[in-house]
């Protein structure tokens, strides 16, 4: 049986890394400018094309799965919803990390904190992707680990989602941006934890008048949500591009490495945080939803 403190380690090294093969580039949407560190901010413009809604405005928040996901999620809301767009992912973080008054203890800088980014940039929607860092490497957390103690992890995460909330709304005025809470995929080892943190979105979501994007369900198999998975059958948009049709006979779509079973890059995780750099039908799922949710919202708002 594996030890928790073996599962710790390996998942702190997780997802404090992300991919960095410079070789090849995921290929989902228009060429996005080279990343920055991931200290600064990512703003890119929409095409001159006007589209047939009002082009929303779009901030991306979360934690090395944003990271990987940031430069495919940009090119999909600037194709289908001509969007402008900006990311600030920092990897390792969760949501009290993005909160005002946290800078002391925080992987993240006041320039970037949610309610500094939603005055700067007067987003129409915030999208929060958080897997919900469980472990001790957090220092906002002040060292409550799902591990120790369930319930108090729950509700000290629930508090940070409530303040989180507040002060976006507070920082938008008026009604504030909504916010786009994504549910997480599948958790191999602590398949409850998700479940709840998921359940704890959906109330927060419920309660505030926000929006749910159920990204986790894309990448999870038919009938058994919270069922882990390597590889999945190929939906249409895959077997319409082949290329993301990896098994052989093209029958199957692969979602996350052999070593890695948190990460939907596919390519390896290294110390120097950057966006994914390679094809990787995982994180264009997610990108996909999150964009859907939104444009639906868009439409009929």
């Amino acid at each position: 049986m594996r030890k928790p403190w073996i599962v710790s380690v390996v998942l702190a090294a997780a997802l404090l890394g992300a991919c960095t093969d410079p070789s090849s580039g995921p290929e989902d949407g228009p060429p996005a400018p080279a990343s920055p560190r991931p200290s600064s901010t990512t703003h890119q413009r929409p095409a001159a094309t006007a589209p047939a809604l009002d082009p929303p405005t779009v901030l991306y928040l979360g934690d090395s799965l944003a990271m990987e996901n940031q430069k495919v999620l940009g090119a999909q809301l600037r194709g289908r919803l001509h969007a402008r767009y900006t990311s600030a992912p920092y990897s390792g973080t969760t949501l009290c990390d993005y909160l005002e008054g946290s800078s002391e203890r925080s992987l993240v800088p006041a320039s970037d904190k949610a309610a500094a980014l939603v005055r700067t940039l007067r987003p129409d929607y915030v999208v929060l992707q958080f897997w919900g860092n469980a472990w001790g490497y957090t220092p906002c957390m002040d060292g409550i680990t799902y591990d120790a103690s369930e319930e108090r992890y729950l509700e000290r995460y629930a508090a940070d989602a409530r303040r989180l909330t507040e002060q976006i709304r507070s920082a938008g005025g008026g009604d504030g941006p909504r916010i786009v809470w994504v549910l997480q995929g599948p958790d191999p080892i602590t398949p409850d934890r998700v479940r709840r943190v998921n359940a704890l979105y959906e109330r927060r979501a419920a309660g505030s008048g926000d929006l749910v994007a159920d990204a986790g369900r894309t990448v999870s198999p038919a009938g058994a949500r919270y069922t882990w998975t390597r590889y999945l059958p190929c939906d249409a948009y895959e077997r319409a591009h082949p290329e993301y049709c990896t098994r052989p006979g093209g029958d199957r779509t692969a979602l996350h490495r052999n070593d890695d079973y948190l990460h939907f890059c596919l390519a390896p995780t290294t110390s120097t945080p950057k966006p994914c750099p390679v094809r990787s039908p995982g994180i264009l799922r997610i990108a996909r939803e999150i964009t859907r949710v939104i444009g639906d919202h868009a439409r009929t708002d």
